[in-house]
């Protein structure tokens, strides 16, 4: 659709028929002109909901003020006008918003005057005076529109209600470079070229986001001439990269403002932002400590375009303005350094911090930590005692301090777990540094998005992760694990080893110790269900965890471990017992050998042995190399658990062969709360037949709880819950080791409360509990299948489908829309290339379930994670089985 050009300096409302856009809602406003402009009267062009919600006889509760940023417009916020409406029209709560257009852009006036950051301000301000806005006022920025409305805020305290910005900055510091972008477009000889004289800095802005055409040519429509386009060239110009810049003053007092800034504040942000980097958002935060945060992972610059942040916002002032309004007035600030929440009184501290059993062993030279992968020229392992890893922690942990990292940075651990990875670790912990924690077995993207994500002050790793750090930009400072040539440590950008540290800390006092609600680690999910999520623990939570561990498998300073699994792998020196990592790389499980296990328990005389399934698949089909010896260790073994993702009885009952005086256990947990609930392979086997659908997961561990979310038609979690027997829903779970909440991501933190009392998480696993109190696990709630007759949990069909001797594993998912989907089994089996699965396998597959079936189809390999090597990717597995049944040539899972 073509509309009328605009090429006049003079305000005008937009051309009819632009996407989104109800042409009602326009109107021009005359403004007394400010500070430089003061003596004029300018024209601008506004969205405003005011008159609509008048002509419905619905007062609104307050005023949204968004500002958009450069080089968009009022368009850039229809979203939030539009539902605003909507909403008010439901009789949810009314909120007038009030979307401009800055003077030089949109379908504002165009005026000689070049506006700096306080010009812009004070405009503001002039227009919000003009329009009666008393109060109280929300402001919501994008872009360079995020200073302007923060600014505005800054200076109108008292009435404000909350502040809200997308993908912003509010500080630049002296001497880094502008981001690369915004490096282009000021760049001598480029800026009038790149911002006015063309369309080249406004093309590359809607690229950064897959815009309808239709929609592209309403962000161009105030744009196309010269003249209109001054306003995009001014506000390049006005960004203040230097202290003696015209704006820089004005940019000062707002972000310092800020600091004194009380109100609910919300931060959104698109990662995938070339001019606004994490570092900007980590500046947010920090002078915004009690603001809710949330990063939508995949969007870009223009997230308004890309997520559906409206409803979020509005859901959000819902929460903690309206509702807030009744309730007693609180401090909403948190005096924590980078907290994005809060804990509760359910947090009660246990006794004790994580690293008591290292301070109580200090001086015995007992073993501690064994690492498998250093042996020395006699053939043994490298040892290290108590009393060695607890002067080693301190030294590290003094030399930190002196390195200048402070309770509440953040530090990233790129180091295999071991003796050294073990005293960076506690090191950390001591002074209060937060650890960041993800493996390598989320690829090198997925680790790239978490660690960026994080923000980390401060990164220790090996040579392998400096060199992934450099090369693709990390932030933070850099420390090697490891003593490095010179030359090596200024390539990688290395200022310290480990060693290094040790030395200055030596003899060193060390800080006081945090607080144990204080953030202690953010560690990584494996993304086997989406983008790898950073979980908060806080220190009370690791040392209830500890306790948990330490009082329900008996552990003593005699037990010992073998840790195959990564989260476990740095609990030994927390529980006061030796332990030992085989020689493997944890992020790859499947490297794990039976002799391997063999060796590391015959070296720490480990009677507990913690494997993930993907590890003790690879054990059991390695078992033929074992000799006499190594199946004497491990016969000393008495407690063996393989925990992550379910596990076979079949599996497990091949595993406890190897381990014949062992019980076995299939613990439940998620990296949210790693140890929800136990059981055993023989109370699996009481159980068989019992429950239902499903694996048996036992009962909850400690004074942990779990109840049931029931499913609805649609295969949504109600917000009830009940404990009652056969009722399949969502687990919910509770215990004193939950995590805090989510790094940045305040929408999954809500889902995750949605309905619930403090302290309860959704967990988005679904099953049931039977009549004994034992809890089944029956699958993923968004792999559950919703069919014309009732939800269908995925796991109980597999189980059944498994049971058929040509299938290595299978995967049941739905096909179709949602309510009318039918299910499809999808069988790993051995075939060459994906196809629909023989006759006779499909009868058979048929004949062994229940649950009626459209098709079976059949691949070489089903898609599991990374971590576990054992979780299906159901999700992918559904779409591409909906490809195939479309008709579309057979691919490659």
């Amino acid at each position: 659709m073509s509309h009328p050009r605009v090429t006049g300096a003079q305000a005008t409302l937009p051309p009819v028929g632009l996407p989104g856009l109800d042409p009602s809602l326009s109107r021009l406003v005359s403004v007394d002109g400010v500070l430089a402009d003061r003596g004029a009267s300018r024209l601008w062009h506004v969205l405003d909901t005011g008159d609509a919600l008048a002509e419905r006889g619905i007062e609104p509760i307050g005023t949204i003020v968004a500002v958009h940023g450069n080089p968009t417009w009022s368009y850039l916020w229809r979203a939030l006008v539009n539902a605003s409406i909507v909403r008010a029209d439901a009789g949810r709560a009314a909120w007038r918003v009030v979307a401009v257009d800055q003077l030089e852009m949109g379908f504002s006036e165009r005026s000689a005057l070049r506006r700096t950051l306080a010009q812009r301000i004070a405009d503001l301000d002039a227009l919000v005076s003009e329009l009666g806005i008393r109060g109280p006022i929300v402001t919501i920025g994008h872009d360079w529109g995020g200073p302007v409305s923060l600014g505005w805020a800054v200076e109108n305290r008292d009435r404000l209600a909350a502040v809200i910005a997308l993908n912003t900055a509010v500080h630049h510091p002296e001497g880094a470079d502008l981001p690369f972008a915004l490096r282009v477009a000021t760049a001598r000889g480029m800026l009038a070229a790149g911002t006015t004289g063309t369309t080249a800095f406004l093309d590359v802005t809607l690229a950064l986001a897959d815009l309808d055409p239709e929609v592209r040519a309403a962000f161009r429509a105030p744009y196309a001439t010269v003249a209109r386009r001054r306003g995009i060239g001014g506000f390049v110009a006005d960004i203040p990269a230097t202290p003696d810049h015209e704006s820089t003053p004005a940019l000062h007092r707002l972000s310092a403002g800020l600091r004194e800034l009380d109100v609910p504040a919300l931060l959104l942000r698109g990662p995938r932002d070339p001019v606004f980097g994490e570092d900007h958002l980590d500046d947010l935060t920090e002078r915004l400590p009690h603001a809710d945060v949330h990063r939508f992972e995949g969007a870009g610059h223009l997230i308004a375009e890309e997520r559906p942040y409206a409803d979020v916002v509005l859901d959000w002032l819902d929460e903690k303005v309206v509702d807030a309004a009744a309730a007693p007035a609180r401090s909403r600030r948190s005096s924590a350094k980078k907290r994005t929440g809060t804990v509760t009184g359910a947090d009660a501290a246990p006794a004790g911090r994580l690293w008591d059993a290292l301070d109580a062993r200090r001086d015995d030279d007992d073993t501690a930590v064994i690492d498998m992968t250093t042996i020395s020229r006699a053939g043994e392992p490298l040892r290290v005692s108590w009393r060695e890893l607890s002067t080693r922690v301190d030294e590290i942990a003094a030399g930190l301090d002196a390195f200048g990292v402070r309770s509440g940075d953040r530090v990233s651990l790129l180091v295999q777990p071991g003796p050294t990875l073990t005293a960076a670790l506690y090191a950390c912990l001591r002074i209060g540094a937060v650890v960041v924690v993800a493996d390598r077995g989320l690829g090198i993207r997925g680790l790239s998005r978490a660690v960026r994500g994080a923000v980390p002050d401060v990164v220790i790793g090996e040579v392998a992760g400096l060199a992934a750090a450099r090369a693709l930009g990390w932030p933070g400072r850099r420390i090697s694990s490891a003593a490095l040539p010179a030359a090596t440590s200024r390539a990688l950008g290395v200022e310290a080893s480990l060693s290094d540290l040790a030395r200055a800390g030596r003899g060193r006092a060390l800080p006081e110790p945090p607080s144990a609600d204080a953030d202690a680690a953010v560690l990584f999910t494996s993304g086997s269900t989406g983008p790898a999520k950073g979980v908060v623990y806080t220190h009370a939570q690791l040392t209830a965890l500890r306790d948990t561990l330490a009082a329900h498998f008996a552990v003593t300073a005699d037990t010992g471990l073998v840790t195959g699994f990564a989260p476990f792998a740095l609990l030994g020196p927390a529980l006061g017992t030796r332990s030992a990592t085989p020689d493997m790389d944890v992020s790859a499980p499947r490297t794990l050998t039976a002799t391997a296990v063999a060796a590391a328990v015959r070296a720490s005389d480990a009677r507990i042995v913690f494997l993930s399934p993907a590890a003790v698949a690879n054990v059991v089909a390695t078992a033929d190399r074992l000799t006499d010896a190594d199946r004497s260790a491990l016969a000393r073994v008495r407690t063996f658990l393989s925990t992550g993702a379910p596990v076979g009885v079949e599996l497990l009952r091949a595993a406890q062969a190897l381990m014949p005086n062992a019980v076995a256990h299939t613990p439940y947990g998620m990296t949210e709360c790693l140890l929800v609930a136990d059981v055993t392979l023989p109370e699996i086997e009481a159980a068989a037949g019992a429950g239902g659908d499903g694996v048996c997961v036992g009962r909850p561990l400690g004074t942990g709880e779990v109840r049931i979310s029931p499913l609805d038609a649609w295969g949504r979690s109600a917000d009830e819950t009940t404990t009652e027997a056969g009722v399949t829903g969502e687990i919910v779970i509770s215990a004193p080791h939950l995590k805090r909440g989510y790094f940045r991501l305040h929408l999954t933190d809500r889902e995750a409360r949605r309905g619930l009392p403090a302290r309860w998480h959704r967990t988005g696993d679904v099953g049931h509990l039977d009549a004994e109190g034992r809890l089944w696990v029956e699958g993923r709630l968004p792999h559950v299948i919703t069919t014309a007759d009732h939800p269908v949990t995925p796991v109980g069909v597999e189980q059944d489908v498994e049971t058929v001797p040509a299938v290595e594993r299978a995967a049941a998912v739905g096909v179709g829309p949602v309510g009318r989907q039918v299910v499809v089994a999808v069988v790993e089996t051995d075939v060459r290339r994906p196809a629909l699965a023989s006759p006779d396998l499909t009868d058979a597959v048929r004949a062994a379930t229940g649950q009626p079936l459209a098709a079976v189809l059949a691949v070489p390999a089903l898609p599991t994670d990374i971590r576990h090597n054992s979780k299906i990717d159901r999700s992918r597995v559904a779409a591409w089985a909906e490809r195939v049944l479309a008709g579309e040539k057979t691919s490659a899972l």
